[in-house]
Formats: structure tokens, C-alpha cells, sequence
């Protein structure tokens, strides 16, 4: 499909979306596909109008079930533009059941952007409680450990990734990491990781040697 077709395709999409709104203005989840769909195109002003728009609408009707799709719309917007202090305050307000993996998980996630990875292993704990068998969730709580230097735990849900997954490039990565810093051979994780995805493995290389001098210090530290 060429990119003038798919932007034709696009635009028929976003048309009918805007006549749907426009024959049923009470039917909250026109709105939110819209929104969601200006979001991927990155039309970012007018996804955040037509979410406020629709708040402004849902929200004096006490309509819950929109308010929480719509929040939870708004809080995919602001997480694809990093505006993390946003996305946590809209997740936060999410009381819906069905969204309440995913909110938990976009919290740990953004709670990582801030390298603030306690409350990303919080908030990505209760998301793997509603969510056990997420490679996603497991991913965000194998990083945060990792970043914590909480290597064993890092290891367990790696693993638990790679189980059913192993074509992760970034798990397969970060498990070698892991296996580094825990003395153990660590080579075929990051050996996966190269053939998998030759740019993620060298955007990450400079990991590899971070770990080592860390491990050198520990170990120059040990032996005084």
C-alpha cells in the first residue's frame, strides 16, 4: 500500500469519525477513537481539544464510564508527547476496571521515564496482579529492578519474558546484562540481542561497558 493510499484511507477515517460525532453527540466512544486516532497521526493539539471538548461534555452528565475512557485517552496523548507529570495525574483517575492494567502499566512506565523505579515496581506489581501472563508489565518490572540493581528479582522476570517470548531484542539484552552482573555467562543473551536487532544493540552497547566498570570497581573495592 503506498503512502497516498494510506493517507486517503486515513483521512476517509478520520471524516467518518468526525460524522459520527457529529449524528450522535452523546456517544462517548466516537470521541475517544477519534482522539486516539489524531494521536497516532501525532495531531496532537486537536486530539487534547477534542478530548477536553468531550470531558466538558461527559463530565457534567457524572457519565463515568466516558470520563474514564476519555482520561484514559488523554493519558496515551500526554505519554506520547512525555508529558509524564500529565499522564500520571490522569492515570491516577482512572477507577475502571477493565482500564486498570493498562493504567497501572502506563504509570510504571512513566514512573521509569522519571527514574523514579520504586514506584514503577509498585505500580507494575499491581498491574501484573490483574495482568500476570504481560510480557509488557514483566518488562517494565525486569528494567526497574535492573535499574535498582536488584539483579535476581530482574532475572526471574526476564526469564518469565524469554519463556514464551524470545524474540524480544531488548529482554534478551537486558537478560545478558543481568547474567553479567551476576557473574554468570551472559554471551548468547546478548549475541540474541545483535541478531535480533543490530540498532537497539548498538544504541545499547555502551550498557555492556557500563556494567563491566561497575563490576570492576565492586571488585577493586572488595579486594583493598
Amino acid at each position: 500500500m503506498t503512502e497516498k493510499v494510506k493517507q486517503k484511507q486515513t483521512e476517509k477515517l478520520v471524516h467518518r469519525l468526525v460524522e459520527a460525532i457529529d449524528e450522535a453527540p452523546d456517544k462517548f466512544n466516537n470521541y475517544y477513537d477519534l482522539g486516539s486516532l489524531l494521536t497516532r497521526l501525532q495531531d496532537y493539539e486537536q486530539a487534547e481539544e477534542l478530548f477536553m471538548k468531550a470531558l466538558g461534555i461527559f463530565e457534567p452528565k457524572g457519565d463515568q464510564k466516558a470520563i474514564n475512557l476519555l482520561k484514559y485517552g488523554l493519558g496515551n496523548l500526554y505519554y506520547s508527547v512525555g508529558q509524564v507529570d500529565k499522564v500520571i495525574a490522569y492515570y491516577n483517575q482512572i477507577t475502571d476496571a477493565k482500564l486498570k492494567g493498562d493504567s497501572y502499566l502506563m504509570l510504571a512506565q512513566s514512573y521509569m521515564k522519571k527514574k523514579q523505579y520504586k514506584q514503577a515496581v509498585a505500580y507494575g506489581l499491581t498491574a501484573l496482579d490483574l495482568r500476570p501472563d504481560d510480557p509488557e508489565i514483566a518488562q517494565v518490572l525486569g528494567d526497574s529492578c535492573l535499574a535498582l540493581g536488584e539483579f535476581k528479582p530482574a532475572k526471574d522476570y526476564y526469564d518469565r519474558i524469554l519463556k514464551h517470548h524470545p524474540g524480544r531484542a531488548d529482554t534478551q539484552f537486558n537478560r545478558g546484562l543481568v547474567a553479567m552482573a551476576l557473574g554468570e555467562p551472559y554471551e548468547s543473551f546478548l549475541t540474541q540481542a545483535k541478531q535480533l536487532d543490530l540498532d537497539y544493540y548498538e544504541k545499547s552497547e555502551q550498557r555492556i561497558a557500563d556494567i563491566e566498570h561497575t563490576l570492576q570497581e565492586l571488585d577493586g573495592h572488595a579486594k583493598k
